[in-house]
């Protein structure tokens, strides 16, 4: 292999003679130029990489212990790219918010599925409201379990750094669609086509933090919609059940979207978007030294269509 010489040391050399870099600082250089692209990498390749484990045999501690890779992966893009992470995380603490946020967050999936209910009831399906007394105690351990560390953990990742970033670029209901589908791919080892979930789901989330700015109102909605699905459908399972499940939120979504016209609340969010790009370099390249340049030019956020 061919090594360059630098002061005091020698270094391998790409074939055009020019020093390679460790891959670790490749991949934070990276992180520089494409924030979201990095983030999406190393949330998959942690989650992923942690529930490949859990599949052959690690269990449940590790699935949890998986779930924590989008938030890892936001935190770590953040401090690569000069951004501060005391800021990133505020959202996670901000609960002084109207109380209607609060009723949204909790109260909105348990609606839903009592409408759903009420859909497989008319259906003839054998709905039993007996049911509840195992349910409620059910689905109050589980959502303290989400809430805590089976889901809610990824949210400063998905809505704390990634939805302000696609926000940014793409208009609300872009943002959302793709966002959407960047988080249901990340669940397909866990879920294989269940991950289309989050494709509906995400919606009710981008008009919670759009309006409140509050990413502890977004795990306080992801604890209260896994319960919901796992506690709250009050017969047995079946593809009617499924079918109607689809359908009641696929109503909901575009409810909220035609009661918004498609803005998902956000212009309460539009002054505090991020750059699209860092703006703080991270280091100047050597040819950039030489003539007195940074590497990376700053750049401005456009606004959203």
């Amino acid at each position: 292999m061919r090594t360059v010489t630098l002061p005091g040391r020698s270094v391998p050399a790409d074939p055009a003679g020019e020093p390679t870099q460790p891959g670790s600082l490749r991949f934070v250089r990276f992180a520089r130029r494409h924030p979201f692209g990095a983030f999406v990498a190393l949330a998959y390749a942690l989650s992923w990489s942690v529930w490949l484990v859990a599949l052959v045999g690690g269990g449940l501690p590790m699935v949890v212990l998986g779930a924590f890779g989008p938030a890892v992966a936001a935190g770590m893009v953040t401090y690569w790219t000069g951004g501060s992470v005391h800021e990133w995380l505020r959202p996670l603490a901000k609960w002084r918010v109207p109380r209607r946020y609060y009723v949204y967050a909790l109260g909105l999936p348990a609606s839903l599925f009592a409408v759903m209910n009420a859909e497989l009831a008319l259906f003839g399906h054998g709905v039993e409201l007996g049911r509840l007394s195992g349910a409620i105690p059910a689905y109050l351990s589980t959502f303290l379990f989400i809430a805590l560390l089976g889901g809610g953990q990824e949210e400063p990742g998905w809505r704390g750094f990634a939805l302000d970033r696609f926000q940014a670029r793409y208009s609300p209901l872009q943002a959302t669609l793709l966002l959407g589908l960047v988080w249901g791919l990340w669940h397909l080892p866990l879920y294989g086509l269940g991950f289309v979930g989050p494709l509906m789901f995400v919606f009710f989330y981008t008009w919670l933090y759009n309006r409140s700015g509050s990413v502890l109102l977004c795990v306080l909605l992801h604890a209260s919609f896994t319960p919901a699905l796992d506690h709250l459908v009050l017969t047995d399972d079946s593809a009617t059940v499924d079918v109607v499940i689809v359908v009641t939120m696929l109503a909901g979504v575009l409810a909220l979207i035609g009661l918004t016209k498609g803005r998902l609340g956000f212009d309460h969010r539009a002054s505090s978007l991020p750059p699209i790009e860092p703006q703080k370099p991270f280091v100047a390249s050597a040819d950039s030294k030489q003539s007195g340049s940074s590497s990376e030019a700053p750049t401005t956020r456009t606004s959203p269509r």
